[in-house]
This record gives C-alpha cells, structure tokens and sequence, in this order.
C-alpha cells in the first residue's frame, strides 16, 4: 500500500502520489482509480478523480521544483492542466514551507505563488497558430461553424474549442462536445469549452475534457481558453477577469502576453491505496 492524497481545485479533483513512490503501471492505477463509481473511497464512499498527479519534488533547487505527470481516466497523459498544477504546487508548499514553487510540466515550466486562500500559476502564452494548437487550417479558426456552434481554437497548453453562447446551462454539453472534441479539424483532439457572460461581470464555463471524455466541474486551461478568446475578441483588456465554471470562481490575468491562473485548492483527505489493484473476476 502507498500513501495519497485527493485534492481539488475548484472542483477539479486529482489523486496526488509522490513519484519516488512505486507504481509499475501509472496508467491502470489511474483508470482503476479515478473511476467515479469504483475507484479511491473518501469519507463518504467512492469518489473518483479527473485524474492522478504523479509529482516528482526536487526541494534542493531555490525555489523547489514539482516535475509533474497528469494521467487522465482514460491513460492518456496530458501535456498541461492548470488546477492540476495550482494543486502541485500547494502539495509542494505543504511539504517545504516554501510559497514559491517551479511546476515543471510537457507544456514547459511554471511558476507559482502559493497564498493562504488562494494559489497562481503562470499559464504561458495562449496560442491561435493552427500548427500550434493544433486544427487543421491554413489560418486560425475563428467563430468557425461547428456542431452548432461558433468555435475558436486556442492552445492553452492544451487545445480547446472555445465557443460563446447566450446561456452555457441551455448548452446539451454532453451531445455537441464529442462531436466538436473527435472532430477532423483537431488531429489531436480538443477539449470542448463553452462560456456565457455572468450577469455580475465575467463569464461563465463549462468544460468537456478530452482524456476525462465528459464535463468536469472545473477546467483551468479551459479558464484561460475563455479569456484567451475574450480578450482576442477585445471583450475583456488583461484582466483580471473571474470565469465562473461550476466548481467555484476563478481569475485569469494577463501580462505581456502570458496568462495567469488563480483560485483556491482544498485538501480533502489521506489514503492508502495498492499500486496495482487486483482486477476483479
């Protein structure tokens, strides 16, 4: 058995293993895992996860640094995750005493700033370059028709089809966000973001994220995909805006081009889990 921890950042809920620890087969401790209805029991019963946190703390480096690996439900390993990062870095101030940690991630190396109510991540510069995001296009895809609806793809350090709408709640996310996420435009998928305008300023999201394949309760790069668009649409100036997803608010900035992320991370509770779970007859 191995100790964990389950966090979440607004909503966005990931089982954080020490990557000194064990685990021969990281994909199959996250699908077993992080399944909703079988996997990591909390005080309450089974509770799942968006994914499990493999994270590598190296403290001898001023300030310390988190190599992190997100794998997804699915097995597949995701290049970025802003809440995943935020929650990184919260474990990594748990463990130093330190409010400044580097997240280092296959998007690249984040800075945060870990507060008492709320954590910050440097997110990079939010990409419409086609070849970047990627979507197969000569130019960026812009409020192009799909699916119904009027998408823009960016990269966040995942890809997203951001699309506005009058009312996310009127959205059917669940039929319209598979077909947009598998569609040809995106050789490598897309996570799927719908956002509205929040009466109280900001914006609403909701999120279909490619790996989790279906709506979670918060999505950080969708956040800043949101804001991204707004901004690129001269709806918003830098910031700070709040994005509303389910899961609680959160507040993206910009400054010289790159974004950044903030919200709060909770610790829900300690575990101990097998790293290879008998499969079941």
């Amino acid at each position: 058995m191995i100790p964990v921890a389950k966090y979440h950042g607004t909503g966005n809920d990931f089982i954080v293993v020490d990557a000194d620890l064990s685990v021969p087969d990281r994909r199959r401790f996250a699908t077993d895992y992080c399944d909703r209805t079988s996997g990591i029991e909390g005080p309450d019963g089974p509770s799942g996860a968006d994914g499990a946190l493999f994270l590598a703390l190296e403290p001898a480096f001023d300030p310390p640094r988190v190599i992190m690996t997100l794998v997804q439900p699915d097995g597949s390993v995701a290049s970025m995750c802003g809440n995943g990062a935020r929650v990184a870095a919260a474990w990594a101030a748990d463990r130093t005493g330190r409010d400044e940690v580097m997240i280092d991630t296959p998007a690249g190396t984040r800075h945060a700033v870990v507060g008492d109510d709320e954590v910050t991540i440097e997110m990079g510069r939010p990409t419409f370059d086609p070849a970047a995001v990627p979507v197969a296009r000569d130019g960026p895809m812009v409020d192009e028709p799909l699916a119904g609806l009027a998408v823009t793809a960016v990269n966040t350090g995942v890809p997203h089809a951001v699309a506005f709408v009058d009312d996310v709640d009127a959205v059917d996310l669940e039929a319209v966000a598979p077909v947009i996420r598998h569609h040809d435009a995106f050789p490598d998928g897309a996570n799927v973001t719908v956002a509205s305008e929040h009466d109280g300023g900001g914006f609403r999201q909701r999120t279909f994220e490619r790996g989790v394949e279906g709506e979670t309760r918060s999505c950080g790069t969708g956040a800043v995909a949101v804001a991204a668009v707004a901004r690129r649409a001269g709806r918003i100036d830098d910031g700070p805006v709040t994005i509303r997803p389910p899961g609680g608010d959160l507040t993206v900035s910009f400054e010289d081009g790159r974004a950044y992320l903030a919200g709060p991370v909770v610790h829900e509770f300690d575990a101990e889990l097998s790293p290879a779970r008998p499969r079941r007859a």
